[in-house]
């Protein structure tokens, strides 16, 4: 192995099963060859949902669904298991680390059912055990290649802060804690197999980096360990001109710049989680995109200066689940403050703000969350400005559902006139009702809120109106 460190995820579709773990184990073999390697693993496809879904059923005092998705659980892994680890030691100590796991979740699943509590510090625990049945299954399958290997519990390795289900990292503690602990394995030539979406506080909390977060333990790692690059291994060939499944005709996009990714992350791309570029822009590390079904391809190449393409829209994207939320009524425009109460409200429950716009007469502020942020942000609302809603100095926190946010992406849309005008003219031509527009002052994305029902048609008229269809944009 080189000097040159590539840290390489896999997610949960890439492990899915015993045929993709040793098609995974094939991947690694072939780079380790030419790199030092670190590996950060996802759980089995499907395993962290119908954990959150046994341990809030749990909640309710059910601990029969707990139970049974343990034995299922043992006999999906212990099928994995089986298929790729032939010498029967090695096959007998992965069973007994996999059977140490299924025991501390059917405790904890036991517990919140004797409580009827569900609290966010036990739900990381028992979504973070899909990760922990995955790393050292990965780890065997590795070793049977002939590469030594060794599976580490990324708690040991990411420390963040203390918020359960969200957690974001402390960069310099974590380079500290990743470069002492995997640094003696590599230079052993004994590549660390890491847990995906993990952390833990400095006291030692196990921590969730939040859904999709193994993509972001890859690049936190990355970044913490100085890394040559990051190559993301998914089930799609890279990032997409559009979703493929809504724009038939989309394209991979050979190279993207970090601003671009990050901007089709945010606003829905399932490709990358939100957060997945941070760690890495100040240090300038690549981060690949590529396919784990087809190796042979090259993928999506993610650099800070990405590659320009001359006609300033690159890739669109669109968030469904959403939901707008408004405050607002006259009274507002003479009431100090409204802007900083309604945000600071909303930020002190980390509800992710995908979208503002607010009208220059300051009647209304608008902006979207997560559906399943709505409730809690409209509630928090109403109690803060229950005095002003009472004397009528706010008329009103109100919301609008089956909306979607629809994003026009492209790093070279600041110097072509005409983007913003052709995107809605598009709009205009499909009789799409515009609902709210957001451009930022980065004009790197132009975003416009539409009804759920029209997504289709949108992304379909867009990409067509900017050539998307025609040529590969790269």
């Amino acid at each position: 192995m080189s000097s040159a460190l590539q840290v390489m995820k896999f997610g949960g579709t890439s492990v899915g099963d015993a045929t993709c773990i040793a098609r995974t184990a094939q991947i690694v073999a072939k780079a380790a060859r030419d790199n030092s390697c670190v590996v950060v693993v996802s759980a089995m496809s499907g395993v962290t949902n119908r954990l959150i879904e046994a341990a809030r059923k749990a909640a309710t005092g059910d601990s029969s669904e707990g139970g049974n998705l343990i034995n299922v659980l043992r006999r999906q892994h212990a099928a994995a298991i089986e298929a790729l680890i032939q010498e029967p030691e090695a096959r007998q100590r992965v069973m007994r680390l996999v059977d140490a796991v299924l025991a501390e979740g059917r405790r904890l699943c036991d517990g919140t059912a004797l409580l009827r509590e569900l609290t966010p510090r036990t739900l990381d625990e028992i979504s973070s055990l899909g990760e922990r049945l995955s790393a050292p299954i990965v780890a065997a399958a590795v070793s049977t290649l002939g590469l030594r290997c060794e599976s580490v519990d990324a708690t040991e390795l990411i420390v963040t802060d203390a918020f359960h289900g969200g957690a974001d990292p402390h960069m310099e503690l974590t380079r500290e804690k990743a470069q002492a602990r995997l640094r003696p394995l590599l230079a052993q030539r004994i590549m660390p197999v890491v847990t995906g979406f993990i952390g833990a506080t400095a006291e030692g909390r196990l921590t969730t980096l939040g859904r999709g977060g193994s993509d972001y333990s890859a690049t936190i790692l990355g970044a913490a360990m100085d890394a040559t690059e990051v190559v993301i291994w998914t089930d799609v060939d890279g990032v997409l001109t559009a979703d493929p499944r809504l724009v038939p005709e989309a394209r991979t996009i050979a190279v993207i710049s970090y601003r671009e990714a990050a901007e089709l992350a945010y606003f829905g791309a399932k490709v990358l989680h939100p957060k997945t570029l941070n760690p890495v822009m100040q240090a300038g590390i690549t981060v690949w995109i590529r396919n784990s079904f087809a190796p042979e391809r090259a993928g999506t190449k993610i650099t800070p200066e990405g590659r320009s393409i001359g006609g300033g829209v690159k890739a669109l994207t669109a968030i469904r689940d959403v939901t707008l939320i408004a405050v607002g009524g006259p009274g507002i425009v003479g009431l100090p403050d409204v802007v900083g109460r309604t945000f600071s409200t909303t930020a002190d429950l980390r509800a992710n703000v995908l979208l503002i716009s607010q009208s220059s007469s300051q009647n209304d502020i608008c902006f979207i969350v997560s559906a399943s942020d709505a409730e809690r942000t409209v509630e928090a609302l109403r109690k803060e400005f229950a005095q002003d809603l009472a004397h009528h100095k706010v008329e009103h926190v109100t919301v609008v559902n089956n909306i979607a946010i629809v994003a026009v992406v492209g790093e070279n849309m600041r110097g072509t006139p005409g983007v913003a005008g052709r995107t809605f003219a598009a709009m205009g031509r499909e009789n799409i009702n515009l609902i709210a527009i957001a451009q930022g002052s980065s004009e790197s994305n132009i975003s416009f809120v539409i009804e759920d029902q029209a997504v289709k048609k949108a992304l379909i008229a867009t990409h067509k109106e900017f050539g998307l269809d025609v040529a590969a944009p790269d």
